[in-house]
Order: structure tokens, then sequence, then C-alpha cells
């Protein structure tokens, strides 16, 4: 029997991110400078002065990522959770949090995402999967498909961020 798939599911999707995206919002630009000197010390061989981002990259950054989300819930609802985008996000989404876990774990401290991946992004992606399940949704068959995308989406919404974000340098009229 299938049963109708909820908004809490599939809009509930956008909703999480909406509030782990806020913490990184408030944090990301801030923490890169500031655990800068720490990380280079945890990390040498990491260039970290090419990993520091200004609040407008990280601005449109989520934006553009938004736009991502928005449209993977939409698909959800349109589809009552079948949608193969939906279920990529959702996977993403849920891997996403563990990362930040692994992220705070391996620098030692706080990093900008961590406090909602346990309270909002894993507990959001377990009990999703968990209704998708319920209502008889056919889950992806395969979900390492889905988690391998993610890293190639983020770099490149952070890849457009910094192309749109960057300072134009005025070069002396000829």
């Amino acid at each position: 029997m299938v049963e109708r798939v909820p908004a809490t599911v599939t809009w509930g999707l956008f909703a999480a991110w909406v509030v782990h995206d806020a913490e990184e919002l408030a944090t990301m630009a801030r923490w890169s400078r500031s655990a800068r000197p720490r990380l280079e010390r945890l990390f040498p061989s990491v260039p970290w002065e090419r990993l520091e981002v200004s609040q407008a990259h990280v601005t449109v950054a989520i934006g553009l990522m938004g736009a991502v989300m928005a449209a993977a819930s939409a698909e959800g609802a349109r589809t009552g959770g079948r949608s193969p985008l939906f279920q990529a996000a959702l996977a993403g989404f849920g891997a996403h949090g563990v990362v930040h876990l692994a992220q705070a774990a391996l620098t030692r401290g706080y990093t900008p995402g961590v406090v909602t991946s346990p309270l909002v992004v894993i507990p959001f992606s377990v009990w999703a999967w968990r209704r998708l399940k319920a209502a008889g949704v056919p889950v992806d068959a395969g979900p390492s498909a889905s988690l391998a995308a993610f890293p190639v989406l983020a770099s490149a919404v952070h890849g457009l961020a910094h192309v749109l974000t960057r300072r134009r340098i005025r070069r002396p009229a000829a």
C-alpha cells in the first residue's frame, strides 16, 4: 500500500536546509579567517589562504545551493518523494551533516554547520528516509551515485560563487 508523502518530508528538506545554512551564513566567513592560524598549525600542507572565503562568497554560494535545494524539494513534492533529484538531495544533505561532524573532530573545534548537523540535518534526514519507506516510496537503489555527486555540486557552487564575487582589478587605460 502506497501512502501519501507529507509536505513535511519534501518541503521539510528545504526548511531543514534553511535552518542549517543560516548557521553557515552567520559563521562561515568569520570562522574561515579566525580559525586559519590554528588550522595552519594542525595541517601545514593545506593551502588555507585559498580556502578563506568572504561574506559575499558565502552568501552567493548559499543562495546558489538554496536554489538547488528548493528545486529538489519542489520535485519531491510534485512526485511524492519519488524524484531521483529529491532523493539525491536528501542523501547529500544527510551525508553533509556527517561530514560536518567529521570536520569538527578532525579540526578539534567548531566548524560552521556543526551545531545544526546533529540537531537538524541528521535527524531530519533519517526521519525523512523512514517516512518515504513507510509510505511505500521506492528508494533510489544507487545512493552512492547521489553521494558522489554532492562534492561535485558543492565545488561547482563554490566555484561559481568565487567567479561571481571576485574583486575586479582595474587596469590602467592604455
